[in-house]
């Protein structure tokens, strides 16, 4: 599977920004699907992950109550909807499927990265 992030931008702390992942290939659907960031000088880090049928969903401490993980399986599509943004959310937000968790080594999928710069 092939996978494109959008949707970045610049945004003012407290503004909001939906990140889009769109995805080639047919099987989609049936990968678990992340989202991770990664500051300039710090390494990748984990923020969200849904599973294929969307039942099961996880967040970062950092992000919880702030971003929501979905995606749109007929679309082939998955989302991040991120609210309430602070200058340390700025990084560059990757989409991943075929891992299970936190750890992005077991993603065997990656889409290109989208740049969030938030602003204070």
């Amino acid at each position: 599977v092939q996978l494109q992030a959008s949707g970045g931008g610049l945004v003012q702390a407290g503004g909001s920004l939906r990140l889009s992942c769109a995805a080639s290939g047919r099987t989609f659907s049936t990968y678990n699907m992340g989202w991770f960031r990664q500051a300039p000088g710090k390494e990748r880090e984990f923020v969200a992950h849904v599973s294929w049928s969307r039942s099961i969903t996880d967040y970062a401490d950092s992000v919880k109550g702030r971003f929501t993980i979905s995606r749109d399986n007929a679309k082939n599509t998955g989302y991040l909807q991120m609210n309430s943004l602070k200058p340390e959310d700025t990084a560059v937000y990757f989409c991943a499927a075929g891992g299970r968790g936190r750890d992005p080594r077991d993603y065997g999928y990656w889409g290109q990265g989208t740049l969030v710069t938030v602003s204070s």
